[in-house]
């Protein structure tokens, strides 16, 4: 029965027993070919017999092991690793079927490739994410066929597993170094020049050419009868929260990912630059109310937390209800801090509705509002013209875009920090705000 179950007819197979047909069929007319079909198909079977022998014989044995990351990145082209090794003598022609998730609904995802006798090979393939949530695999499925290609013996191995989706750790990683000032050298990571000291002293060191000499500790210099300069450093332990907006304006999908996606990858990514700095990294989502709330701290396990909240976080179909937003900082944000409010307004109207919270926030705290351009209408504005209907789409959005850029004035006039940016470049753009006011002393 397992013979039966794991026994597969080629596509040789039947272009084989197809030419016999057809010769047979001719036979009434041509009765000499009788015999040659007839020899044909004696010799089909013959290679059919050889091969299910070969194939099904014990001497083959195939290995495959998967290697799965324990943690995939929303959004990110995640690698999956497949090691397989031939232990038998003959060459094999595997297609390889890995039964992925069911969230990626791909129904003919197949390999193939050749192993060699006592070879062992190495595929790898990407995956794109693009759902939080627990992601289960399945078996993997190996069809091996000889030379002969007339029959394909089905191996399966490699034990089920379930992989959490988890906001972007790739990108968490790609930005770590970026804590560290002098070697945020990467694309899109800009250097801020320093604006006077920061305001914590560090250390006493010896005075070096290029040293501000307005930093002079003539006491240290008399005692070492050397010059001494002082040595300041940022200002540590300051809160700095991001605050989601879920509501269903960041439902607007780019290349797969919702804005609220985009929003969870830079928050994660922000939280862990802001722990690097030695400040106190907080995270609060709303909709209709407030629905996450973690706390600002910069302990050991604060990244986890974040991490483990924005996991379970899904979007509201409901509008934001800002009022109740400024409740809830004003209750549970103490001191002054950073807020970095991901959100999105598409027109005056949606402006107006919340600006006296924002300016109310703004006074308490520094915030920065981070809103999005919309790609792919500002594609439309440098399409080419050729009837009257893309006249009046490229005007429309001209003048969509205009708006967007209204927005972001309107706000900076009040006062306000405001960043426009594009889906793929917030955590870019993000982290440059924020080394920015750091280096300013705004914060």
């Amino acid at each position: 029965m397992r013979l039966i179950k794991d026994l597969f007819l080629g596509t040789r197979l039947f272009v084989g027993l197809g030419f016999v047909i057809t010769l047979l069929m001719l036979a009434f007319a041509f009765p000499i070919l009788m015999a040659v079909a007839q020899s044909l198909l004696v010799l089909l079977s013959v290679l059919f017999v050889y091969d299910l022998i070969s194939l099904f014989n014990r001497a083959v044995n195939v290995e495959v092991e998967r290697n799965i990351p324990h943690v995939l990145s929303l959004g990110d082209d995640n690698v999956i690793r497949l090691y397989l090794k031939n232990k038998s003598r003959l060459r094999l022609g595997i297609t390889i079927i890995d039964e992925l998730p069911e969230q990626f609904q791909l129904r003919s995802f197949t390999i193939n490739t050749i192993l060699d006798p006592n070879f062992e090979k190495k595929i790898e393939y990407t995956i794109r994410p693009l759902s939080r949530g627990l992601y289960e695999f399945g078996s993997v499925q190996l069809f091996c066929q000889s030379a002969l290609g007339l029959i394909q013996r089905r191996i399966r191995t490699g034990k089920e597993i379930q992989v959490p989706v988890y906001p972007s750790v790739i990108q968490l990683k790609k930005y770590e170094l970026k804590t560290f000032a002098r070697i945020a050298t990467e694309n899109g990571i800009k250097k801020v020049r320093r604006i006077g000291h920061s305001y914590e002293f560090e250390h006493i060191k010896t005075y070096n050419r290029g040293d501000d000499y307005r930093s002079i500790n003539w006491k240290a210099t008399g005692r070492k009868a050397q010059l001494m300069v002082n040595q300041y450093e940022d200002e540590k332990s300051q809160q700095v929260y991001c605050i989601i907006d879920k509501s269903r304006v960041m439902h607007m999908p780019f290349h797969g990912l919702s804005l609220f996606d985009y929003a969870v990858n830079s928050a994660l990514v922000m939280s862990n630059i802001i722990l690097g700095k030695q400040d106190k990294a907080g995270l609060l989502s709303f909709a209709e109310s407030t629905k996450s709330i973690v706390k600002a701290d910069r302990s050991r396990n604060q990244l986890r937390k974040i991490m483990d909240a924005l996991y379970k976080e899904k979007e509201d179909l409901v509008e934001a209800n800002y009022e109740n937003l400024y409740l809830t900082c004003r209750n549970v944000i103490n001191g002054r801090s950073l807020l970095m409010l991901y959100t999105n307004f598409e027109s005056q109207y949606a402006l107006q509705r919340v600006l006296p919270q924002l300016q109310k926030l703004n006074r308490q705290h520094l915030l920065v509002v981070i809103f999005f351009e919309n790609t792919e209408i500002a594609k439309d504005t440098a399409k080419e013209i050729d009837s009257l209907e893309d006249i009046y789409t490229q005007v429309t959005a001209e003048q969509y875009a205009f708006t967007k850029l209204q927005l972001l004035q309107q706000l900076r006039q009040l006062g306000i920090i405001a960043l426009l940016t594009r889906p793929e470049e917030l955590t870019v753009n993000a982290i440059n705000q924020y080394l920015e006011l750091k280096a300013r002393g705004m914060i």
